[in-house]
C-alpha cells in the first residue's frame, strides 16, 4: 500500500507542478502581450481560470493525501488509542463518503449534463465537460487516499 501511495503522490505532484507551470507561463504571456506587445491575448484570462479550477481541486486532493487538510485534533489527542483509531476511521469513512457522493457522483452528473448540452468555453472553445472533469477526478483521488488510510490503519501502519 505504501508503494501505491507513493506512486499516487508522485503522479499527482507531477501533474500539479505541470499545471502550475502552465498557469505561470499563461500569466507571463498575458503580461508580455498586454504591456510589451500592446495587444492583449484573448484567451489567457479564461485559460488561467480553467487551470485554477484544476489546480484547486487536485491540490485539495493532494492535501488530503498528505494529511494537510483542516483537522481539529483536540479530541483525538485526549482519547485513548483504541477510541482514537475508531474516531480516525469514522473521519476517513465520512471523507470518502463525501468525496464519493458530492465530487464523484455529483461531478460526474455535471459533466454528463454539460456534455449533453454541448457547452463550450467562450474564448478557447473547449468543451466545458472537460473543465468540469476536475470534480469527479479529484473526488476519485480523495477516495483513493481515504481508502489507503483505512487499509493502512487496519494493518497498523497509519497514524491516528
Amino acid at each position: 500500500m505504501t508503494r501505491l501511495r507513493k506512486l499516487l503522490d508522485r503522479i499527482l505532484g507531477a501533474l500539479l507542478a505541470w499545471l502550475m507551470g502552465a498557469a505561470a507561463l499563461n500569466v507571463i504571456w498575458q503580461v508580455v502581450s498586454r504591456y510589451l506587445l500592446a495587444s492583449p491575448s484573448s484567451f489567457t484570462d479564461e485559460l488561467a481560470r480553467h487551470l485554477l479550477i484544476w489546480l484547486g481541486l487536485l491540490g485539495a486532493a493532494y492535501g488530503v493525501g498528505q494529511k494537510f487538510h483542516l483537522a481539529i485534533d483536540l479530541l483525538p489527542t485526549r482519547l485513548d488509542a483504541t477510541i482514537g483509531v475508531i474516531l480516525a476511521t469514522f473521519v476517513d469513512l465520512c471523507l470518502v463518503g463525501f468525496a464519493l457522493v458530492v465530487l464523484v457522483f455529483g461531478g460526474a452528473n455535471l459533466v454528463i449534463i454539460t456534455a449533453s448540452l454541448g457547452q463550450t468555453s467562450a474564448a478557447l472553445g473547449w468543451p466545458m465537460a472537460v473543465i468540469y472533469l476536475a470534480l469527479p477526478f479529484s473526488g476519485l483521488v480523495i477516495c483513493a487516499y481515504g481508502l489507503l488510510d483505512l487499509v493502512e490503519r487496519q494493518r497498523g501502519g497509519c497514524d491516528v
